[in-house]
């Protein structure tokens, strides 16, 4: 009686153990899945948060001269203005008292300034061009210098003159200038200027080696012809084109030319509207131009191909004001944000690429006179009549809204709003292009061909070893089978790539020969094993009749194979790729659709014949036995009772090999060009989110919009394995319910 109290007591411990384990095991999984799913969000949620603008430093200016433009360093320590006097002034934030670092006049001092606008270019602190009141053009810059005594850490400031202290002698006749615009890079600088006697010319000064502290260069000179009022006058940055506003028509000139000056296009962008051009400004990497006009919108122009060539087109248009005309357009410099200001003082910020508003309104209740952009675009100088203020902006993500990840975009110098994933480029200029579209085409793309390939053979060979093979057999074909499914997938990726890849392109006939002598071959097998007497099938173990079709389908590789050549040379030309690309216009890559299909199947096929014969093996025995009884043929009861019975350990394994596709990694990114296209031509590649992921991971930089919207492809992902196990589940339990009174 001991004994038996001492081992029941001994059972239900561990039956406790079991189950307390058991249970304690089911939610650390699912508790594990909460984590990663709120890490990810955690990660992802930055780049959809709105801009935010706050107050840093404010700087009473005891000086009423008025100021024309301003600045500040990259660190956002010192702060610099110019008024109208010529004085350049910096200010260093850090100390208590925003004191004054030093002043320097950078004009005579009988002139005053008219005119201060930014110079085109690359450099991080954007030049300055100074117009004064004779008509004569200087060009400064701020320079700031970093020097370290221990850990401290000393910032000052200077003023430079990349083109010389002297004033430029851009008008061959010595006219005064009205207006300028200029851009220059590290050899060359032109201008573009309107004289006092109303004529448009251009100026290009050449460096003889390089400009430096003491700049040498030779002026060459140009005149444009052009009749008509300037109000505005800009350079690319490229030094390619000048912008002529004349009232409410864009005059563009090609820069290129040393000899002459051409008119590239003429447009009148408003011209079925009664709105007024009020200013204009060129974006970051001078391809599109700002139109502001008097009804409150921006409108933003690029040159686009036609049937007719390149050509300016209105491309998008963002509302700033209801009622307030656009008084100046404030691009950042390296990316496609930019700022407004109304003549009301409001201010208004958007980014062009995903037309997003990231932020209106009024800063601190001032009405802005001038406006300058920090070098790293986060942060903003304002002066008024009393103050120089400066600002911190947060907006580390403008260019991704859900718009741009999902939807198609137009981007500068394409024909056409496209889908397009580029993250990357060796241009400084290159705008990243993120849209989440292209890469999870290709992921559901590579799983649709694997499962085209891996289905009907993983189902039919099920079918085949559960119901029709020998229990001898069947011991040995489904253990090899399952075997498979531990090969490394990197080891048939790189098969894949390096053997299959070329193998299809010189055999491509063969492939589709295929198709036919396998089938062609295993009927006429079976027709002939059909055929044979008696006497010779009783002769011939039960377990050697499949085998008997390997070396048929042997033989049918082999003539697909041997007559590939003879069919490409007499119907091809000789080389199927040509046909296909020139005669058919295919398109042809050698790590293709084709590929990845293969290889990834092979990979999947083991999943799902080994889930989906165990379905098929498990239907019990006496419903095949009574279907039997009951007169049915063996064929009529696999397809009326066993595949119905099977039916939802057969979706099961359906879905877990969908599943096994689409987070496959290796395979796709060894197989495949990586080429982010939409298009389901089977000879072309992909980009699928995990091999995406597993490519730019390690290139991207920690919290930069690339890296976290990698993070929002894995959360894709994510989702997609998520929704299709959801309703595997669903689907089988409905099977399950319809088919268990059977």
């Amino acid at each position: 009686m001991s004994l038996h109290s001492n081992s029941n007591r001994s059972r239900q411990l561990k039956n406790s153990v079991a189950r307390w384990g058991i249970t304690l095991g089911g939610i650390s999984v699912l508790f594990t899945l909460v984590l990663i799913f709120m890490y990810l969000l955690y990660v992802i949620k930055p780049i959809f948060e709105s801009a935010k603008i706050e107050p840093i430093a404010t700087i009473e200016l005891t000086d009423t001269t008025k100021v024309l433009t301003t600045g500040v360093d990259e660190l956002k320590e010192i702060v610099y203005q110019i008024d109208e006097q010529g004085i350049f002034s910096f200010f260093h934030l850090t100390a208590n008292d925003h004191r004054k670092m030093f002043a320097e006049k950078v004009i005579a001092d009988e002139r005053k300034l008219v005119a201060v606008s930014d110079a085109e270019g690359q450099s991080t602190n954007r030049k300055k061009i100074l117009l004064d009141n004779q008509g004569e053009v200087k060009v400064v810059e701020a320079a700031f210098h970093a020097s370290y005594i221990g850990d401290d850490k000393t910032i000052s400031a200077s003023v430079i003159y990349p083109l010389g202290e002297d004033v430029l002698p851009l008008d061959e006749q010595e006219q005064a200038i009205k207006k300028v615009a200029m851009a220059m890079d590290s050899e060359r600088a032109i201008f573009v200027a309107l004289t006092q006697d109303n004529r448009l010319i251009k100026t290009t000064l050449t460096a003889e080696d390089d400009f430096n502290d003491d700049p040498e260069f030779e002026a060459s000179y140009q005149e444009i012809e052009f009749n008509q009022v300037v109000d505005n006058i800009l350079v690319s940055p490229d030094l390619m084109m000048a912008f002529i506003q004349s009232g409410d028509d864009i005059f563009v000139f090609d820069l290129d030319d040393e000899f002459q000056v051409d008119l590239k296009e003429r447009f009148t962008p408003f011209a079925n509207s009664s709105k007024k051009i009020t200013t204009l400004s060129l974006l970051s990497g001078g391809s599109s131009l700002l139109i502001g006009d008097s009804q409150g919108e921006v409108s933003q122009w690029f040159e686009v191909t036609g049937e007719h060539g390149r050509h300016f087109q209105l491309i998008r248009t963002f509302n700033v004001s209801n009622n307030e005309a656009i008084s100046a357009i404030y691009p950042e410099q390296f990316r496609k944000s930019f700022f407004t200001l109304t003549q009301a003082g409001e201010i208004g910020l958007f980014y062009t690429t995903s037309e997003a508003e990231l932020w209106k309104g009024k800063l601190e209740n001032i009405v802005p006179t001038t406006l300058a952009i920090s070098p790293r675009s986060d942060g903003l100088v304002v002066t008024d009549n009393h103050s120089l203020q400066l600002f911190y902006v947060h907006n580390e993500h403008p260019e991704v809204t859900w718009k741009a990840l999902w939807q198609e975009v137009w981007y500068e110098g394409y024909p056409e709003p496209a889908y397009v994933w580029q993250s990357t480029s060796g241009s400084d200029d290159f705008e990243a292009k993120f849209s989440l579209v292209p890469i999870a085409f290709g992921t559901i793309k590579a799983a649709f061909y694997a499962m085209l390939f891996a289905v009907p053979i993983a189902l039919f060979a099920a079918v085949y070893t559960a119901y029709f093979m020998t229990p001898a057999l069947r011991k040995k074909v489904k253990p090899t089978i399952e075997m498979m499914e531990a090969l490394p997938t990197v080891i048939l990726g790189f098969l894949a790539g390096l053997w299959l890849a070329p193998l299809i392109e010189q055999y491509l006939p063969a492939f589709f020969l295929l198709l036919i002598f396998l089938p062609l071959a295993t009927f006429l097998t079976a027709f002939a094993w059909y055929k044979l007497p008696k006497e010779i099938k009783l002769k011939l173990p039960e377990t050697l009749a499949p085998i008997l079709l390997i070396p048929v389908l042997i033989f049918a590789g082999y003539l697909a194979m041997y007559l590939s050549p003879i069919i490409e040379n007499h119907l091809f030309g000789g080389d199927v790729r040509q046909f296909l690309t020139n005669d058919l216009g295919i398109d042809f890559d050698q790590r293709n659709a084709l590929v990845v299909g293969i290889a990834m199947g092979f990979a999947v096929i083991p999943t799902i014949f080994s889930m989906a014969e165990d379905a098929i093996f498990s239907v019990p025995k006496h419903l095949t036995s009574g279907s039997l009884a009951l007169g049915a043929t063996p064929w009529q009861t696999l397809i009326k009772v066993v595949l119905l019975t099977a039916s939802p350990g057969i979706f099961s394994a359906i879905m877990m090999g969908l599943g096994r596709a689409v987070g496959e990694t290796m395979i796709v990114l060894m197989a495949t060009g990586n080429t982010p296209i939409l298009d389901w031509n089977i000879f072309e590649g992909m980009r699928t989110l995990s091999a995406n992921i597993a490519v730019e991971m390690p290139e991207s930089e920690v919290g930069s919009s690339h890296y976290r919207i990698l993070f929002l492809a894995a959360f894709v992902l994510f989702i997609f394995t998520f929704v299709f196990n959801t309703l595997a589940e669903f689907v089988r339990q409905r099977l399950r319910e319809k088919y268990s009174s059977l």
